[in-house]
């Protein structure tokens, strides 16, 4: 018995140092797995400290499109780290069910531990998620407000230019002169008022753009930056151009129909100075050419010609309220700055020049026609002489202008039997009647020079025959005279007068001594040169 309970002490006591060398090495294992589990507790708290406050941040509230993308990329890496970081979460469990299952003496703060470690990690997940789904809702709020901030910059852009465009013309200066150009710009500008509720349907329509994204963001709790990133044109600035705009058409309309009310007044002194011109105009220009038609007509006397012009003088004095009214319109024109008239070709500068000259030349035709009367009777000019001198007169004035050129002048004396042909002693004698006619060398020649001149030539001729006659009958019926003849026949002073100035005769039938009497007697009243 000794024996075996010998034996079974043995055994008993290596039973003892069996189970003595395996729970040394259980309290090992525990130690090793208890530093374990505190080092990876200790690192994961040490990574997820701060990382809860950092998911519960809502700082997308007040970022930008910009901003709220690249917290997503943030988000995302921070993802990635996440889940890099599950396996050291799942460790760290396994480590404590390890020591459960060891009995290890600390088991109840390792399984709080744990506990908080993987409760905080669930959170953590969620946090994550909800920080995304956040970040995600926010991205698409102000992608949806950029867009409306973009098509508010495309409408509000041209909107504003279109204001702007439409507040110079409102303001535009206008310089009109005629009744269809006012009427032009009246229509225009209500042709722009009929535009002006499409616009205000427009301008409704921006800020509506604009109170969407700000109602977007409102919603969301969404801080917009101050100003529209595409424009720099607020809803303020659009109000304030669209109010002045508004103003600026009642004061458009005012001036335009102040403008319209002075162009019809404009219109009216237009048509009262034309129709008033319209009559006077041709009223002169008839008169000139009756007046024009009796100087050069041979209808009656002389006597009977000036006193129709004389009734025609005093037809024109008459007359002459008729262009004293004329004047009265004529600068309230000008006073008005009326510079054009389509109603009448003629203006008052034109009518007061066409008035002088029918004054003038009604005064000069009454002169005329009264110095040929004296003429006339001074010359002792018949009636007749005095036709034939118009007749011949107005058939070579062929303009009717009341003067003969050179050539016409020429050819009328050529028709009396003058010999003033184009050869060099026909010139001569042209030039010479030319100097009498026109002295002036004014290159033309009245018909009271013409009268002057015939009645002269006719007088003078007349004179000349009897002067040859005379001394035909001294020199004996003779072609010539003698020095002799004339001492013997006349006084002393005048017959060496006639000696000094007569020319040698030359005549077939001459003696020595002989004098031309015919070229001297001529010569006296200007047929030739002495």
């Amino acid at each position: 018995d000794i024996g075996a309970g010998w034996q079974r002490l043995e055994q008993a006591e290596k039973g003892h140092e069996e189970w003595l060398l395996t729970e040394l090495r259980r309290l090992e294992r525990l130690d090793h797995l208890a530093e374990k589990f505190r080092q990876k507790a200790s690192i994961h708290e040490g990574w997820t400290e701060g990382k809860e406050v950092a998911l519960r941040d809502r700082d997308s509230g007040t970022a930008s499109l910009a901003q709220v993308r690249a917290l997503l990329r943030k988000h995302e890496a921070f993802e990635s780290d996440l889940a890099a970081h599950q396996d050291r979460v799942e460790q760290i469990a396994a480590i404590a069910q390890e020591l459960n299952e060891l009995d290890y003496y600390d088991s109840p703060s390792v399984n709080a531990r744990c506990q908080k470690i993987c409760d905080q990690w669930d959170l953590l997940g969620s946090l994550t998620h909800s920080r995304r789904e956040a970040l995600e809702k926010t991205e698409k709020q102000l992608e949806t407000i950029d867009e409306l901030h973009l098509e508010y910059a495309k409408r509000a852009a041209p909107f504003n230019n279109w204001m702007e465009s439409a507040m110079e013309d409102l303001q535009d200066m206008f310089i009109v002169h005629t009744i269809e150009e006012i009427q032009g710009l009246i229509a225009a500008h209500d042709q722009f008022k009929s535009t002006l509720p499409d616009a205000d349907k427009e301008r409704e329509a921006i800020l509506g753009i604009q109170r969407e994204a700000q109602r977007i963001a409102d919603l969301h709790g969404i801080q917009l930056p101050g100003n529209n990133p595409y424009t720099s044109v607020t809803p303020q600035i659009i109000n304030s151009k669209w109010e002045r705009v508004q103003q600026l058409v009642p004061k458009r309309d005012q001036a335009l129909q102040e403008e319209q009310n002075r162009q019809n007044s404009n219109e009216h002194l237009r048509r009262q100075f034309g129709s008033q011109a319209n009559r006077v105009g041709p009223w002169i220009q008839t008169k000139m050419e009756e007046i024009g038609r009796i100087s050069i007509e041979m209808n009656g006397t002389l006597e009977d010609q000036l006193n129709h012009l004389k009734e025609y003088e005093e037809n024109i004095v008459e007359y002459k309220p008729n262009l004293e009214l004329l004047e009265q319109q004529h600068q309230l024109v000008q006073e008005a700055l009326i510079f054009d008239n389509q109603h009448s070709n003629y203006t008052m500068e034109h009518l007061r020049v066409g008035w002088e000259q029918l004054l003038t030349t009604i005064a000069r035709t009454i002169n005329e026609v009264e110095n040929q009367i004296l003429t006339r009777d001074a010359k002792g000019i018949s009636q007749e002489q005095m036709q034939e001198f118009r007749a011949s007169f107005n058939h070579f004035d062929k303009d009717h202008g009341g003067s003969l050129g050179p050539e016409e002048f020429k050819a009328c004396l050529i028709s009396l039997g003058y010999d003033v042909e184009n050869d060099r002693q026909g010139d001569a004698e042209f030039q010479r009647i030319m100097a009498v006619v026109d002295p002036n060398g004014s290159g033309i020649v009245t018909f009271q020079a013409f009268i002057d001149f015939m009645s002269r030539e006719t007088t003078d001729t007349d004179t000349a025959e009897q002067v040859i006659n005379s001394f035909r009958v001294l020199a004996g019926d003779k072609n010539y005279i003698t020095a002799a003849e004339l001492r013997r026949e006349l006084p002393a002073a005048q017959a060496e007068y006639c000696i000094a100035r007569m020319a040698p005769y030359p005549g077939p039938d001459a003696i020595p001594g002989a004098l031309d009497y015919k070229s001297f007697s001529t010569a006296l009243y200007g047929e030739s040169d002495l």
